[in-house]
């Protein structure tokens, strides 16, 4: 009887998230190779960990989002387990309407509030199949192939969050989720370190952290502390308080609930994700409110100015959030008075700055007063800082160590936390998207080839359809605008008939360049007639390419611009 041996693999691919603040989707492959003298059989197993999606860039017109690139997984959807989601923000889960049906609808493992969440947002895609999530708790274990996965609660900014400890034939990985050690959280339960210090007794191969703060010196902010400064604010607002903040960052909702609940505040709900959130939570038990107490915005004139709160979204600046609407006097029912007291419980999120400070700006001139998170510590980030990471790497003693969840920097900054602390530096990988992490029990490098893990961008209904191209030309519209060009031309002859219609859109305003347009028509005509006024077959495409390189250089030299040149030629 041939004699049989077992290669086994443990690959990590992070297919987003590493490099970036979003995005977030990771992949565990494990192979394992039957040897024997009479064949060599290969078995994959994929477990994908979260499934989110990132904002555009600022240099993005028209996206709504970039979500992770699923082709590595083309051809593979029989070897997926199942997926398992850390916490139900929407970099770690807004990605499943766009890519679950693609991946064949695998078995999928989530918290309460994350399926929740989940299951809600699925209702507002009308032409997906409904989700089957399977339910799992702090404790929970699950067996998918060679995977075990035991969940364990972790604070966060958002209730049911869960980290991983997945035991491997290689070995035990622990995947932190985002985290951060809050010893006197709000509507959550301390950090339970006795669990921690119990899985690393278990020996952790691989330590998969959280590096958001890893920039960060010292401890996250606690919510308790968080809680007394806005009992501050609300002990001394005279009107009405107007407080914005993340749909998601449930405490903090919950927070201004209770805080309007012991003021005698009637509170106003605005924003449709917000008051999604607020009902999956009420349900579940993670926000408690007596009844009564949510009142809807347009009654808020039947109230005292001192006995409203709303709470709202765009702490941002996003241009279709409840606050922006209030700020531009677009809102049905709300308007800013003199007295009002704005509370902005978000930091900014970095590229936003700017937009951030026009609409505190904007807010200022209507007589409102403004907090916000620099003034003093009325948000508290969901992300262990410096000293927390370090706590966990203390506590873990991994032998191998990858910073996930973080701009570039930022992962090199948690590396170099893990070195200092001990992990050798041959054992930290600081890796990027697309890189695939190999991993045996003695040693863990980066291989040379790498997967498919560019910007998947959705638009609308259309998913992947704006490619570099699409953008590219959006960006030229957004930066010199459009030249068309519309010149009639004889059939016969191959010339211009009459003067040529110039359309403008974000180049010129035609009124006052009728100097300009004149030359432009003239140069039309000259160019026309001689690449096809000479008889014979006439080469279209190249007498626009002609139009389109000649008339751009003319227009650069006269304006230093470069708008895109559309040549629309018509024979009769």
């Amino acid at each position: 009887m041939a004699k049989t041996k077992k290669q086994q693999n443990l690959r990590v691919i992070p297919l987003g998230g590493l490099g970036e603040v979003g995005r977030n989707m990771m992949l565990l492959e494990y192979t394992s190779r039957d040897i024997s003298r009479s064949h060599s059989k290969y078995k994959k197993k994929i477990l994908i960990i979260d499934m989110g999606f990132r904002l555009p860039e600022e240099n993005m017109p028209g996206i709504d989002f970039i979500i992770p690139n699923i082709n590595y997984l083309k051809g593979k959807e029989k070897d997926i387990l199942g997926v398992v989601f850390t916490h139900g923000h929407y970099d770690h889960i807004g990605a499943i309407p766009y890519l679950i049906e693609k991946l064949k609808n695998p078995k999928m493992f989530a918290s309460p509030l994350t399926r929740g969440i989940i299951l809600k947002r699925q209702g507002d895609f009308p032409n997906l199949p409904k989700l089957q999530i399977n339910e799992v708790r702090d404790g929970s274990k699950i067996k998918l192939g060679p995977f075990r996965i035991e969940f364990f609660r972790i604070n966060h900014n958002i209730p049911d969050n869960l980290g991983l400890f997945i035991e491997t034939p290689i070995g035990n990985i622990l995947h932190t989720s985002d985290f951060k050690f809050d010893p006197t959280p709000i509507n959550d339960l301390p950090t339970n370190f006795q669990k921690l210090r119990n899985f690393s007794k278990r020996k952790i191969l691989l330590l998969i952290s959280d590096s958001t703060g890893a920039e960060e010196i010292g401890h996250s902010l606690s919510e308790r502390e968080i809680l007394q400064n806005l009992e501050e604010i609300f002990k001394k607002a005279k009107g009405r308080i107007i407080a914005a903040t993340f749909a998601s960052l449930i405490n903090r909702i919950q927070q201004i609930i209770s805080l309007s609940q012991k003021f005698k505040r009637k509170v106003v709900i605005e924003g449709y994700s917000m008051k999604t959130n607020v009902e999956i939570s009420k349900i579940l038990g993670y926000i408690k409110f007596k009844k009564g107490m949510i009142i809807r915005a347009k009654d808020v004139e039947n109230y005292p100015n001192s006995k409203i709160t709303i709470l709202c979204t765009g702490a941002q600046g996003e241009g279709s959030a409840i606050l922006m609407r209030i700020t531009n006097r677009e809102h049905p029912f709300i308007r800013f008075k003199e007295g009002d007291t704005v509370v902005l419980s978000s930091s900014v999120i970095p590229g936003n700055e700017r937009t951030v400070q026009i609409l505190k700006d904007d807010i200022l001139r209507q007589k409102a007063r403004v907090f916000h998170y620099k003034m003093m510590d009325i948000h508290a980030g969901g992300h262990a800082q410096k000293e927390e990471l370090k706590e966990m790497i203390k506590i873990m003693k991994p032998k191998f160590f990858l910073p996930i969840h973080g701009q570039y920097s930022m992962l090199v900054s948690h590396g170099e936390l893990a070195k200092d602390l001990g992990v050798p530096k041959k054992n930290v990988v600081v890796a990027e998207n697309g890189q695939v992490i190999n991993l045996t029990q003695k040693k863990i490098f980066i291989e040379k080839t790498r997967v498919s893990s560019s910007y998947v961008m959705v638009d609308g209904l259309g998913i992947g359809d704006v490619g570099a191209v699409v953008l590219r030309d959006r960006q030229m519209l957004a930066r010199d605008g459009m030249f068309v060009i519309v010149a009639v031309i004889d059939r016969q002859t191959g010339k211009v008939k009459g003067s040529p219609d110039i359309i403008s859109r974000g180049f010129v305003y035609l009124r006052e360049s009728k100097e300009l347009l004149k030359n432009t028509r003239k140069k039309v005509i000259s160019i026309v007639n001689r690449t096809a006024g000479s008889g014979g077959a006439v080469n279209w495409t190249y007498v626009k390419d002609e139009i389109r390189n000649k008339i751009g250089q003319f227009l650069y030299t006269k304006t230093q611009r470069r708008p895109i040149i559309l040549p629309v030629l018509i024979e009769v």
